[in-house]
């Protein structure tokens, strides 16, 4: 009787880690769907059988839908791609060095920074453009990076950087730099302009990227991902204990300046392209990591896959929901992220408490 349990408990478990192995495909060929049909959803509508039929070589698109596809829709398509999954890897990060699931891309202080970068952007140097990006998405990257390095600068103290250090210090620079926008919002004499369009990036707003700026944020994230993956072995270490991963002949030192690194790069390239957006880089890595477990060398191509799947849906649901009018995407992951993350600590101390 025993054996015979244990069969069907061996059973069940080898089925559970092959349905896991498969779910990053499951999730890449759900990406690639949903891609196509947010190209055909909007204010003008493609229907899908043409838009398969013109990627195969079939029946062509007329001129006003190749535009819409190509200079519109596409770009952004890509953009909440990208964004969503920058933010769930570096999320997967932090919350992997802080050991700590409520960590998120901005636990270090990036948000201030990049807040403070945005308005200088919009408010002092707005005709400013490199390389095609604008002076707001320019300089919200720069101050993500800059007050990381402030953080990191704070922390450090005699040889190492304590979490608990990184933490306080990333609070405080970033509710310091977060305020100081104030005194460029009062500069604002241009009728409200300036407020508007900062309003919409610190909301959350997926940016009309072009082609060459997708290209050199899509470089980013493919840096990011190379990086991350051989400090996921490091990082299943580090789960342990510092102490443990020390004995072990590790650097922890050294493994967090990595993934500081690569992290930072990570938020920074999502806030310039799509502004400050909630719950995404913190929920995403959560669930992955309620379902396939720890192990990181299997969370992260899963979770770089479902943050590109949930911020492409929130976004085409976004601009799509109150047509002609769009609703800034950051606004909808936080209606739907913080109800949804409340109910899984809820189901988490039950749990826990039963």
């Amino acid at each position: 009787m025993v054996s015979e349990v244990s069969d069907a408990n061996t059973t069940h478990d080898a089925n559970q880690h092959g349905w896991q192995r498969w779910l990053p495909t499951m999730l890449a060929v759900a990406l690639v769907f949903t891609m196509l049909a947010a190209a055909c959803v909007g204010a003008v509508r493609v229907p899908l059988s043409l838009l398969l039929k013109s990627l195969l070589g079939g029946a062509p698109l007329t001129d006003d839908q190749r535009i819409i596809l190509l200079s519109i829709r596409l770009p952004r398509i890509i953009a909440a791609a990208i964004v969503g999954s920058a933010l769930s890897v570096s999320g997967l990060l932090f919350q992997g060095l802080f050991r700590n699931p409520l960590a998120d891309p901005y636990v270090i202080g990036s948000s201030g920074g990049a807040v403070l970068g945005a308005s200088i952007g919009v408010f002092l140097l707005p005709s400013i453009s490199i390389a095609g990006f604008g002076a707001t998405t320019m300089f919200a990257f720069i101050g993500a990076v800059t007050s990381i390095l402030l953080v990191y600068w704070l922390a450090h103290v005699d040889g190492h950087t304590p979490v608990v250090g990184l933490l306080l210090a990333g609070f405080a620079v970033s509710t310091m730099l977060s305020y100081s926008s104030y005194f460029l919002e009062v500069m604002d004499h241009d009728f409200g302009t300036g407020m508007k369009v900062l309003s919409s990036w610190l909301h959350g707003s997926i940016a009309q990227p072009t082609w060459p700026q997708l290209l050199i944020v899509f470089i980013l994230l493919c840096a990011g991902l190379l990086g991350s993956f051989p400090l996921a072995r490091h990082l299943n270490t580090l789960a342990l204990g510092e102490e443990y991963a020390t004995n072990l002949g590790l650097s922890v030192q050294q493994i967090r300046i990595a993934v500081i690194v690569i992290g930072s790069i990570l938020t920074a390239a999502a806030v310039a392209l799509g502004g400050l957006i909630s719950f995404a880089g913190l929920i995403v890595p959560h669930i992955l990591r309620m379902i396939l477990g720890p192990d990181h060398h299997r969370l992260l191509p899963s979770t770089a896959l479902a943050g590109a799947l949930f911020l492409l849906i929130a976004d085409t649901i976004a601009r799509t929901i109150i047509a002609p009018s769009e609703l800034p995407v950051g606004v909808l992951t936080a209606f739907i992220g913080g109800p949804f993350f409340l109910y899984l600590l809820r189901k988490t101390k039950q749990g826990v408490m039963s």
